[in-house]
């Protein structure tokens, strides 16, 4: 199933969303996507308060514009590169021609990604103007080929949602940029541990 929604939404669309795509032509409320568990959701616009909060399984989210604060609160949606769930916010906005452009920061709030235990956040943020002092039990991370294997399909389905390409996206005052100069992970603390582990391990194997 596939709803489109065309204008601006309220508070708790896509509560305990688990299959199928919801597409939002507009902004939304409080809480988008409380409780997912499966399925896409989209957004043209930006997103209040606490999207994603207490989400699990492997649901996938798309904000085109960016979010107030608490984003994927309580987020426990295993390993992206696995099937799990993970949030792209492109932290973009149209200017008075109709030109899209990044905006002053993708994210101005704080507590992202508080409390979480899985899943991922992928910031469309080229020059880093998102600090480490807005996360809350997230960190940064490299950004990978496989994560760009994920990535590039929701976003190319997003360019047929609102028309906003990927190439746009990619570029970077006039440049086309390489995935991973443009966009940043963030992953929990805890799986951030174990990466290290497990390339430690690897190298000593």
């Amino acid at each position: 199933m596939t709803i489109h929604m065309h204008g601006n939404g309220q508070d708790q669309i896509g509560q305990i969303h688990k299959r199928g795509s919801t597409i939002v032509h507009g902004d939304v409320g409080q809480c988008y996507g409380y409780g997912a568990k499966g399925g896409k959701l989209f957004i043209r616009g930006n997103a209040a308060g606490r999207p994603m909060i207490n989400s699990v399984g492997s649901p996938k989210l798309v904000i085109n514009g960016t979010a107030l604060d608490y984003l994927a609160e309580s987020f426990m949606a295993g390993d992206p590169l696995e099937g799990g769930g993970f949030v792209i916010i492109n932290g973009i906005e149209y200017d008075e021609k109709g030109n899209l452009q990044s905006m002053e920061t993708p994210y101005p709030g704080g507590n992202l990604f508080s409390l979480s235990s899985g899943g991922a956040i992928y910031v469309r943020d080229p020059h880093s103007r998102l600090s480490a002092s807005q996360l809350n039990g997230g960190d940064f991370t490299d950004l990978t080929d496989a994560d760009w294997q994920i990535l590039e399909p929701l976003l190319m389905e997003n360019e047929v949602h609102f028309g906003i390409q990927l190439a746009a996206l990619l570029t970077v005052e006039g440049e086309v940029r390489a995935p991973g100069e443009v966009y940043r992970k963030i992953i929990p603390l805890k799986n951030k541990a174990l990466s290290v582990e497990d390339g430690w391990a690897a190298k000593h194997d």
